[in-house]
């Protein structure tokens, strides 16, 4: 289980994607939506409610509908953003001399291309927000809504060459039963329920911008969103922390008192810090070993048998009881449907 990369191989659920499907389908006739679904791999997973989605498969869908629909956020909001803009954008805050007027670069922007919703730049409690206000009754797309704050927190990253700190992350919608998802994504404090959406840095941490060039930007575009919706960040939760350590560990070594000791703690700080992320050991080790089972039974070089020892079953038995309970399908179901 060594050389495991955790955040890539994380999965999101099924009902993470719910409002951008349902975005897609009010963009593409029945057969070209079906055709979008197959040709990334989502069929199987948007029918049921414990499905799994990979970064692999967001990615392919969303380069596929970005292209198909002429719009490069595919429905999320009520204007179509037209073919190259994301190229354009990136053209726009690369010429900033700061991480700060990127942010602002970056606000400027979107607004002279969103109708429902303006972006505002606020100092507020030592921190610089970005909110995303709403113009009138605007609806409130939850996907649209996290890739955008994401897209902000990527462009910032490119610039400054590393993952800059994220203070904190507020939505303006309530907290779903799949929360745990947003975590994967941001590396802050999260917040729903919100008066509105919004993405809080510290001021000292924009520091300048590395110089990006024409290749840079073609590759970041050329990777989109790949290098920008799942964070690689391990410092802002115990969780992830956690998640890295199992990740770089053996099963053999993947116990709660050991990860503790490894973190210099008692285990009863750790389960501590870990119930103030909403989260447990146990959760965190079962997701990764659902994760590290996804991406092989997708890759079909390994047999079952070998997968469950792999991911520290002691039987077969034992991994396909927690793989249905995990995805609600069995690892050979699962393995048909991606093959």
């Amino acid at each position: 289980m060594t050389n495991v990369t955790p955040t890539i191989l994380s999965t999101v659920s099924s009902q993470f994607v719910d409002d951008w499907l349902g975005a897609l389908r009010a963009l593409c006739p029945e057969a070209q939506m079906a055709s979008l679904l197959s040709r990334s791999g989502l069929n199987a997973d948007t029918r049921s409610p414990n499905g799994r989605v990979t970064l692999d498969q967001i990615v392919c869908l969303y380069q596929l509908a970005a292209v198909e629909t002429g719009d490069e956020m595919m429905g999320l909001w009520s204007r179509p953003v037209r073919p190259r803009a994301l190229q354009h954008l990136l053209t726009t805050v690369r010429e900033a001399t700061s991480l700060a007027s990127a942010l602002y670069r970056f606000s400027t922007f979107w607004n002279l291309l969103l109708d429902d919703y303006q972006f505002d730049l606020e100092d507020a409690e030592g921190a610089l927000v970005l909110i995303l206000k709403p113009q009138g009754d605007a609806q409130v797309q939850r996907f649209g809504h996290m890739l955008i704050l994401k897209l902000a927190h990527g462009l910032l990253s490119w610039l400054a060459g590393h993952e800059v700190p994220v203070r904190g992350v507020d939505f303006a919608f309530d907290r779903p039963n799949f929360d745990q998802d947003y975590a994967i994504i941001f590396p802050a404090p999260l917040r729903f329920g919100q008066p509105a959406t919004a993405i809080a840095f510290d001021p000292n941490a924009l520091g300048p911008v590395q110089t990006r060039s024409t290749a840079d930007l073609d590759r970041f575009l050329q990777n989109a969103p790949r290098d920008w919706i799942f964070t690689s960040s391990r410092e802002h939760t115990q969780s992830l922390r956690v998640r890295t350590y199992l990740g770089q560990t053996g099963w053999d070594a993947a116990t709660l008192t050991q990860t503790a000791s490894a973190m210099h703690m008692t285990p009863r700080t750790l389960i501590r810090r870990l119930q103030s992320d909403g989260t447990s050991f146990q959760a965190i080790k079962d997701a990764l070993r659902r994760d590290i089972a996804i991406r092989d039974l997708q890759a079909g070089r390994k047999s079952v048998e070998a997968i469950a020892h792999d991911v520290g079953f002691s039987s077969a038995a034992n991994f396909h009881r927690a793989f249905q309970r995990w995805t609600g399908s069995t690892p050979s179901a699962y393995r048909k449907s991606h093959t």
